[in-house]
């Protein structure tokens, strides 16, 4: 690494605080009954609960969810034996890497023990402690004898991640890239350059999966490994041993169609890859320089498919890719092992997520461009945030199945609606959405159907089956998008795609109904029709006030502001309404907050006030949540007699006559509203009963900047915003909107409509 990188890595790791770690407390301590609770004497009652039923630990306490990482520090990354204390910054690291990405606690132990025997006693001792042990880093071929010995005397997972997290990664693209390339595992002839714990147990996987040891050549520093050879030999090497008179890498390449690399730097030279089968797959994944370079490859062979080790190129194998979930799955089916059932699950699990377009946040991490199935993109991408869908419910499966769930998953359907938690944060507050919307699928129409975010939540509507699709735009470009974004949609069967330009038997109609709409309003009639044309707000909106779709989704590009008069001219509001109004969501770690009016009335009356939070109200209710009102202000109480105070106290009595089984207070501050104890220092008679989750402002600006600074303060996710008080179900994206939103915002319509 450069001198500039090794300072920030340096920094990285001291500053703000030395580490990468911290422990917090999971429950509430702000009292003398909560010490008593978590400690003496109420912790006696889960103490005595475990003695008597040693499986409540996994009710009581973290271990169904805490994994430890542990090390002696033999071969630590590339970096070789540094010992225990020095490999403790990567341990770490680990156990950081499965909070981030499963949500498991962890917690890195350096061992400072070289011999096998005692080490295998000081962890098999930690056993009550953890549901899991992560085996990092200890070198071959101690690591098997390790594993092995800690696997038969402890009733937990084991997995020594370095040999088992890179063979199901490797396994995967093995899979793929013989899937693509026309060949059969069978009947594949596999050739290895190195032999120690991570190669070994990629060979023994892909035997699992299929592959015939009598087709594989495993060669290390000292040669081929040859049947009779006694130089650096062990029993696990020894397996691989063949009868052959061939004793370099260079005179076993002929034919291959797989090298598997995890020695050393330029070991593979690029003379020797005409010797290769045709259209090989060259993995080569020594770190930090490989085996040989992709480019030397692609030059010699064209017609190969190369992945390696490292993150700027193609086809990365990184443990990343399935550690975390092979965890959360054995955790959370408790399992006693991971075997290999479990690990070929996870595999396939791998390979078929490759084979499924990109979501928009692997796009996102890696420059805007979505990777698509093929030489390039054989396996998928470390912030893929589906990893953990396919992975962990795989596994969990193969757990059952194999006989080592302790805890089986009853419901694979509400496991992986709990997973999706770690994927899409607004999976819950969506869900009953989602699950309405299912009931009876709506047709709703897109106005920007040529957007590639459209495109990708079009994708995520077609497989959860909430809606039926209306595309508006050009046919050549949709079909060209969708093909090239790896889209597995059928655009002549699952979706509808209309174009106002061209399809006049559909639209020629609606430009009369646009014309009696807006011709008094200033639009001649030659100006009516090009909007017809050439907005597709408009001819969006045209499709829902005609009955031809049941809801729509316009805007996303440019000002929000006209794309909601094109569609308010249009379509209008409830006859029930005084005026249209916009609440947004903020999706929190602790909750939703929804704030309105946050786009529309720039100084709303104390009547509107009141309308606004009725209709609100009811939309909360559609979310399945219960709506805790908080009419918010500079005023508390009666505090102050300002115009805006005064207003507040007003609309807090129209809605009280009008909804008097609502939970509604105010004026208040917004701590008052979000923090029961402040607010009972002010006032002891709020029916409010929690915290609020609608809070209502006096004017859009206190609301817009309100929304705003709570998503950019505490890294919310935006929902919304939602029309209230229209005539029919429509709403108008934000230009920052992603797929996910507007997937979300298609369930709100559909269940709307």
């Amino acid at each position: 690494m450069d001198e500039d990188f090794r300072k920030a890595a340096l920094d990285y790791h001291r500053l703000p605080r030395p580490g990468k770690l911290s422990v917090e407390a999971t429950k509430r301590m702000a009292t003398q009954r909560d010490l008593a609770l978590a400690y003496s004497p109420g912790v006696a009652a889960a103490c005595e609960a475990i003695a008597e039923n040693p499986q409540c630990a996994y009710e009581m306490t973290t271990r169904g969810n805490m994994v430890a990482v542990i090390t002696n520090g033999t071969a630590v990354l590339g970096l070789g034996a540094i010992g225990a204390l020095a490999s403790k910054p990567v341990m770490e690291g680990k156990a950081v890497l499965f909070k981030k990405f499963a949500a498991i606690d962890s917690i890195d132990l350096e061992v400072d023990e070289l011999d096998p025997a005692r080490f295998v006693e000081a962890v098999a001792a930690l056993e009550p402690s953890f549901g899991a042990i992560n085996l990092e880093d200890i070198k071959a071929p101690e690591c098997f004898e390790i594993e092995q010995s800690l696997r038969q005397r402890m009733k937990i997972p084991v997995f020594h991640d370095d040999q088992h997290g890179t063979a199901i990664i490797v396994a995967a693209a093995v899979r793929n890239g013989l899937l693509l390339q026309g060949k059969n595992l069978a009947e594949a002839r596999i050739v290895t350059s190195g032999a120690g714990a991570a190669a070994l147990a990629c060979l023994d996987l892909l035997v699992a999966m299929g592959a015939r040891a009598e087709n594989i050549t495993v060669t290390d520093i000292k040669g081929v490994v040859y049947a009779g050879r006694t130089e650096l030999m062990d029993p696990y090497k020894a397996r691989y041993a063949r009868e052959t008179e061939a004793r370099t890498l260079a005179e076993v390449l002929d034919g291959a169609d797989v090298f598997l690399g995890l020695s050393a730097p330029r070991v593979l030279k690029a003379e020797w890859l005409p010797r290769l089968a045709p259209r090989p797959l060259v993995l080569a994944l020594a770190n930090p320089e490989p085996e040989i370079l992709p480019e030397a490859v692609r030059a010699a062979r064209p017609d190969a498919i190369v992945a390696t080790g490292r993150s700027d190129y193609p086809n990365q194998v990184n443990n990343v890719l399935c550690f975390p979930f092979i965890f959360r799955g054995a955790l959370d089916a408790g399992a006693t092992t991971i075997n290999e059932a479990m690990k070929v699950a996870a595999v396939e699990a791998l390979a078929r997520l490759a084979r499924i377009e990109a979501s928009e946040v692997v796009a996102a991490a890696y420059g805007g461009q979505a990777p698509v199935f093929g030489p390039d993109y054989i396996i998928p991408k470390p912030f893929d945030p589906r990893l953990i869908l396919e992975i962990a419910p795989s596994v969990a499966r193969a757990a059952m199945e194999s006989g080592v769930a302790t805890r089986p998953v009853a419901d694979f359907n509400a496991y992986r609606e709990t997973l999706e938690r770690f994927v899409y944060r607004s999976g819950d507050l969506m869900r009953p959405m989602i699950h309405a919307a299912r009931k009876a699928p709506k047709r709703v129409v897109y106005s920007e159907g040529e957007d590639e975010r459209v495109l990708r939540a079009v994708q995520s509507v077609l497989d959860d089956d909430i809606a039926e699709p209306v595309l508006i735009g050009r046919r050549g470009v949709i079909q060209a998008k969708v093909k090239a974004m790896g889209l597995r949609m059928d655009l002549a069967e699952s979706v509808r795609l209309l174009d106002p330009a061209e399809d006049e038997a559909v639209f020629g109609p609606l430009v009369e109904v646009y014309r009696a709409k807006v011709g008094r309003r200033g639009v001649p009639p030659d100006t009516a029709e090009r909007a017809v044309r050439l907005r597709p707000t408009v001819a969006a909106a045209l499709l829902l006030e005609a009955g031809q779709v049941d809801a729509a989704i316009v805007g996303g590009q440019g000002e929000w502001m006209r794309h909601w008069h094109q569609a308010y001219d249009v379509i209008g509001k409830k006859e029930t309404a005084n005026r249209v109004y916009a609440m947004t969501g903020v999706i929190l770690p602790a909750g939703t907050l929804f704030f309105v009016d946050t786009h529309l009335l720039v100084d709303p009356t104390a009547e509107q006030v009141a309308e606004m939070t009725l209709l609100a109200a009811e939309q909360v209710r559609a979310f399945g949540l219960h709506p805790r009102v908080a009419l918010l202000s500079h005023s508390s109480f009666g505090a102050s007699q300002a115009p805006s105070a005064r207003k507040m106290r007003e609309a807090l009595q129209l809605i009280r006559a009008a909804a008097p089984d609502l939970e509604v207070d105010g004026e208040m501050h917004a701590d008052a509203a979000l923090v029961p104890a402040i607010r009972e220092r002010a006032v002891h008679d709020s029916p409010l009963t929690d915290s609020a989750n609608l809070l209502v402002m006096p004017n859009l600006d206190s609301a817009n900047i309100a929304y705003n600074l709570v998503k950019a303060a505490a890294d919310g996710l935006q929902l919304g915003p939602l029309l209230l008080g229209m005539r029919k179900p429509i709403h108008v994206l934000v230009p920052s909107v992603t797929a996910r939103g507007i997937a979300n915002l298609t369930a709100v319509a559909s269940t709307q409509a």
